[in-house]
């Protein structure tokens, strides 16, 4: 089991930009903006690369996968 880590929060502070300005940039709500720093919804590929190239950085930069090992399996 794992999830998908982001750091669109700490981008829009770098680059001084709202949620507004991020949903209005990738054309969507900035609900969806919100649930997706929260880590409470995973975005599609698409609006994955479009969060990256709105900050200038690779899709790596931004989305994280991270595994969680559970303990006694191997």
């Amino acid at each position: 089991m794992g999830g998908i880590r982001n750091k669109v929060r700490d981008l829009r502070a770098v680059h001084e930009m709202t949620q507004q300005q991020l949903a209005d940039r990738i054309e969507l709500t900035r609900q969806t903006v919100i649930a997706i720093e929260g880590d409470k919804y995973s975005p599609s590929l698409e609006t994955a690369f479009r969060i990256a190239n709105v900050f200038g950085v690779g899709l790596e930069e931004v989305f994280q996968y991270e595994e969680v090992k559970k303990k006694g399996k191997r």
